[in-house]
């Protein structure tokens, strides 16, 4: 027979006796085994009756009982009245008085010796006895009980069921952490996963120019290019020519942003005037800006770092908003690109490349990073930068970096 077999709880916290009219606190308690191995109380247990006391001469109600402590966390009986005419406590002052060589006591012994009615008691003694602290002989008599007995009889089987209930908690824990492993590398699968839908790194010339291929081919509204650097190659013009004909007859809309410099190159120029003739819009800057191709403004693609060779597809939407305004930022800076040569024209952007390379020189960049910057060879930057330096009569680099920001502090503010 488990623990929560014989470890009941009475319902309620008060019974009423009724033989003399008088009522009678009882605690909640725990009901505990005979000696000879039967339950005190072995009846289904009815909930206890919140109505009127009985009538005095009526007869005596029975107590109730619950379920099993162990199963639903139970309360632990309440502390005797420290009244002294409280009948539990009367009970068992009486018991522990009495003479050890007399025969045990019978409830009707104890209700004549200390002139109590019996139901009164019987009722005791049934409290008593829930509480571990009465014990009944063969022969239905009742002997008191050490409380600190009554204790270990009384919370030993819970106290069990607890350490049984924390080692079934501790190996349920461990069954359920097993799987923490797997699901972590779940978790790190769907990153990646995330991370490649978002982001995807193509470290092969190939695989970006298939990309670029297939991002074209499949462009509905628009397409957005930011080439700094110059003049491009005739080899690069001659793959990108046939696929942004093809999108421009689709009715694809075609931006393109270069920098000042490719105005000077003949196959830059021929490029533009045949997209251009589709509807293609090509401007020019004097500064460098960052390398980008947008399609339908949802997906990106940008350079990586010191590998010409590889490139970086953007799809976070975020991300590719970002780039977008950027882009529309430099839209509106840039020049639109002339293919039919007009002198004013080459002579403003050739004004314009120089006063960017003045605030360059200002700033201490060396030549090739002027021109590099630019898009520029090195021979033709140096070639601009003995202009300057000519036309500011300074005879070092140092010295027109001088003269420069003399110039600049002593020109007169807005």
């Amino acid at each position: 027979m488990g623990p929560t077999a014989w470890l009941i709880r009475l319902h309620g916290s008060k019974r009423t006796l009724s033989q003399t009219g008088e009522k009678v606190a009882i605690p909640d308690m725990l009901r505990v085994q005979d000696d000879d191995g039967t339950p005190e109380s072995t009846a289904p247990a009815e909930t206890a009756s919140a109505g009127p006391a009985p009538e005095p001469g009526g007869p005596t109600p029975q107590p109730t009982a619950l379920a099993a402590i162990g199963a639903a966390g139970a309360a632990l009986p309440a502390p005797p009245s420290e009244d002294p005419e409280d009948p539990l406590t009367r009970v068992y002052a009486c018991l522990l008085a009495r003479d050890p060589a007399h025969p045990p006591a019978h409830p009707a012994d104890l209700a004549e010796e200390l002139e109590l009615p019996l139901a009164r008691v019987e009722s005791a003694v049934s409290a008593l006895l829930d509480m571990g602290l009465l014990r009944r002989t063969p022969e239905r008599a009742v002997l008191p009980v050490a409380p600190d007995e009554a204790v270990q009889r009384t919370l030993g089987p819970l106290e069990r069921e607890m350490r049984a209930r924390r080692q079934h908690m501790e190996r349920t824990r461990e069954q359920l952490m097993a799987f923490m492993p797997l699901y972590e590398s779940h978790l790190l699968r769907l990153t990646h996963l995330r991370q490649a839908e978002y982001v995807e790194l193509l470290t092969d010339l190939r695989a970006v120019r298939e990309a670029i291929t297939e991002l074209g081919r499949t462009c509905e509204r628009e397409v957005m290019t930011a080439q700094p650097g110059g003049g491009r190659r005739a080899e690069v013009l001659e793959e990108a020519v046939a696929r942004d004909e093809e999108l421009l007859r689709r009715g694809v809309r075609m931006r393109v942003l270069y920098q000042h410099t490719a105005r000077f190159s003949s196959g830059t120029c021929a490029y533009v005037e045949r997209v251009g003739r589709l509807g293609a819009q090509v401007r020019t800057l004097d500064d460098e800006f960052p390398r980008m191709l947008v399609f339908d403004r949802s997906t990106a693609v940008i350079p990586v770092p010191d590998d010409p060779h590889a490139a970086v597809l953007v799809r976070e939407p975020h991300v590719v908003a970002f780039m977008v305004g950027a882009y529309e930022r430099l839209w509106l800076e840039a020049l639109p690109f002339e293919t039919e040569w007009d002198r004013q024209t080459i002579m403003d952007i050739s004004d314009e490349l120089k006063q960017t390379i003045v605030r360059l020189l200002t700033e201490g960049l060396t030549d090739a990073a002027i021109a590099r910057r630019l898009g520029l060879s090195v021979r033709s930057c140096r070639r601009h930068v003995a202009d300057v330096m000519a036309a500011l009569g300074a005879e070092s680099r140092f010295q027109a970096g001088y003269l420069l920001a003399q110039q600049d502090r002593e020109q007169p503010s807005p």
